[in-house]
Order: structure tokens, then C-alpha cells, then sequence
């Protein structure tokens, strides 16, 4: 089946008698990877499920409002960062004084993890939960979305420069956390 370009979706969702049609579409093409976005920034499936609703109710309201000034999947990511970053203030706000959020990030991992689950992509992943927020939505974005340094600029709303620097700094920390464990 081949995917049905933006434009066409867009089109659709922003008639009112194919408005349904168009935005069944656009879920089903951008689903699977803006859930494994948000799975990677908030870590617990259940809510990476609720950010993924949230999303889309979200994309559904304003996409009227979408002005084209970036993609499309630009825009539903930087509403799927944006939900996720709300989520996690949030439990910033819950926690005690002596809890953070890395630290429940990384709880919520280890609970959810598989007995299959490879100890080094564990450890990886603690790695980059351990990074600070903004170099942890660069990181992912980068290295698992695989997104252009000008995408991210257009989700984060930073400079291309910051978020090299920003994915240079998150790598190293990454590497030099990897190679501090015992394996």
C-alpha cells in the first residue's frame, strides 16, 4: 500500500465532509512512530498511550490551524514532545523532595522490562534517561527518529548550533556512562 503523501491528508482533514477520513489516515500513517517518541521520553507504556491520545485529540482540534510553515510530522511531534514535557512536570511536581525524575524514569524501566531484555540495551537506555531533558528529547530525536538537525530545530524551537552541541554533549555523556558499567 502506498502511503498517502501529506499534502493529499491535510486536503482531506481540512474538509469538512472528509475530515474523519483525512485524519484516520494521518493516525494511521504517524501513529506508530510519534508512540515510540513519546514511549522513549516518558518510558511507561500506559502513558506513552494517554500522550498518544492526547496528541492526536490535540492534532485534531487545531489542524485547521496548521499554517505549513514546517511538515506535517514536525508539527505532530512538537505537540507529542510538548504533551510529553507536560506529563513529566507534572510527576516533577508529585515526587518528594528526594526523589527525581531521571531516577523514576529509570524505575519505571527496570519494572517494565522483559526477562529477554538485554542487560547493555538496559543500560543504554538508563544512560539516556540519565541525561538532562533537553538533551534527551535531541538525543532521541536524532538518534532513534533519525531527524535533520533542522526538523529537531523545528520541534524544539532551538538553534540547529544548539542542538549539535546539545546531541555532542548526550553522546559523550552516553559513551562515558556505558564504559564506566560492568557488564
Amino acid at each position: 500500500m502506498v502511503p498517502v503523501p501529506d499534502e493529499q491528508i491535510l486536503k482531506l482533514c481540512r474538509d469538512a465532509e472528509s475530515k474523519d477520513r483525512g485524519f484516520t489516515l494521518l493516525m494511521n500513517k504517524y501513529k506508530e512512530k510519534i508512540y515510540w517518541h513519546i514511549r522513549r521520553i516518558v518510558v511507561s507504556h500506559e502513558d506513552a498511550q494517554d500522550i498518544l491520545q492526547e496528541t492526536f485529540i490535540n492534532v485534531y482540534r487545531h489542524i485547521g490551524k496548521f499554517e505549513e510553515k514546517s511538515k506535517l510530522y514536525t508539527w505532530l511531534y512538537r505537540i507529542a514532545t510538548n504533551e510529553s514535557i507536560r506529563l513529566l512536570n507534572n510527576k516533577k511536581i508529585d515526587l518528594s523532595a528526594s526523589e527525581d525524575i531521571s531516577s523514576k524514569l529509570i524505575n519505571t524501566l527496570k519494572e517494565n522490562a522483559t526477562e529477554s531484555a538485554e542487560s547493555i540495551l538496559i543500560k543504554f537506555q538508563e544512560a539516556v534517561l540519565l541525561l538532562p531533558e533537553r538533551q534527551r528529547l535531541v538525543f532521541n530525536l536524532r538518534y532513534y527518529d533519525e531527524l535533520s538537525y533542522e526538523e529537531i530545530s523545528g520541534i524544539l524551537n532551538s538553534s540547529v548550533n544548539a542542538l549539535k552541541t546539545n546531541y555532542h554533549l548526550a553522546s559523550e555523556k552516553v559513551k562515558k556512562y556505558m564504559l564506566n558499567q560492568q557488564l
